[in-house]
């Protein structure tokens, strides 16, 4: 008979003959790095992945999943025995909490502060630059032969505009202030305590966003997925950006309105936008937005570093140690 696990892969972890204390499942095959560092910290305990196509069966054999960009929807952990949902990271909206709090299952994951937050940070600084400086046009010309072209524009003296004000703005607008740039943020509950602690000329409420938009050259993404921030940047909040303004996503693709984003880009309205996260991950290679020439994009690794994962590796562990001792979790939403 077939093991539950053909279609998984190891990740690390113990050897053929040694019984694991846990079984751990990385949903999915991306992100491989985190694999290997949690391998090197749980080497007591076997540590797989498998394709998304796999995952209800394979999952129904763990004692830990780690859902990465995967759906953990309520039929599969209604059908299975694992006792801890953790991310890597801080996401959860892929998983379905109403089911796995009646089901009694640990729900956790790792705030987005400290090397993370820097991480994403220092990444949004890259695309905005590279957008900017049409960094792409830039290797092409090299290859050609050419000099002195493209002429880039520069980030001194634009208006950026932080959508969300958690810790990736934060990082963000730390390293903005040496840029001198004009900054100015949206928030569900603008207070002066933010303006203050992110050096903000102004600060809007969501009801106010439009107001905010109007004056910004640069727009950065840095809210928070949940139902009521699903395409919150939609047709009217792109009207209101000026035409030639930018758009940055580190945060999540679905924060975004698909068709009103791609048609404020091809129209030009949009000169132009770096995005690290999508709508469905991995974003199919033949996507229309991957398409247009003004669109800069990465593979979802803002937050994929050195110290960042390492960060990351420690919270994993300790909490798949709690687990194991009867202690609850750290970090728990569930």
């Amino acid at each position: 008979m077939p093991n539950a696990f053909n279609d998984c892969n190891r990740g690390g972890g113990v050897e053929s003959d040694k019984i694991p204390e846990m079984r751990i499942l990385f949903c999915g095959e991306s992100f491989p790095e985190a694999r290997r560092r949690l391998a090197t910290r749980l080497t007591d305990d076997e540590i797989v992945f498998c394709e998304r196509s796999a995952l209800r069966e394979a999952i129904a054999h763990a004692d830990v999943a780690i859902p990465l960009m995967s759906r953990i929807d309520a039929a599969m952990i209604n059908a299975s025995s694992f006792r801890l949902v953790q991310q890597w990271g801080a996401g959860l909206e892929g998983v379905d909490l109403e089911a796995a709090r009646s089901k009694g299952v640990h729900v956790a994951n790792v705030p987005a502060t400290g090397n993370n937050a820097d991480s994403v940070a220092e990444h949004i600084i890259l695309l905005m630059l590279t957008l900017l400086r049409d960094l792409p046009r830039c290797q092409s010309n090299v290859r050609k032969g050419l000099l002195g072209i493209p002429a880039g524009k520069m980030l001194a003296g634009r208006t950026v505009c932080l959508y969300g004000l958690g810790a990736i703005a934060h990082a963000t607008a730390q390293r903005l202030c040496s840029f001198g740039v004009r900054l100015i943020g949206i928030s569900r509950e603008p207070t002066a305590k933010k303006i203050a602690d992110l050096k903000l000329e102004a600060c809007y409420s969501v009801a106010d966003r439009e107001a905010a938009l109007a004056h910004t050259d640069m727009l950065v993404i840095c809210s928070r997925m949940t139902q009521e921030t699903r395409g919150a940047i939609d047709a009217a909040a792109l009207r209101a950006l000026p035409a030639g303004s930018y758009i940055v996503n580190a945060a999540r693709g679905g924060l975004l309105d698909y068709n009103a984003f791609y048609n404020a880009l091809q129209s030009g309205h949009l000169a132009g936008a770096g995005l690290d996260v999508y709508w469905d991950e991995p974003i199919s290679p033949i996507d229309p937005i991957l398409a247009l020439p003004n669109v800069i994009a990465t593979p979802h690794i803002a937050g994929v570093t050195d110290r960042s994962y390492e960060e990351i590796a420690v919270v994993v562990a300790a909490n798949i140690d709690r687990l194991r001792r009867g202690i609850e979790p750290l970090h728990c939403v569930v």
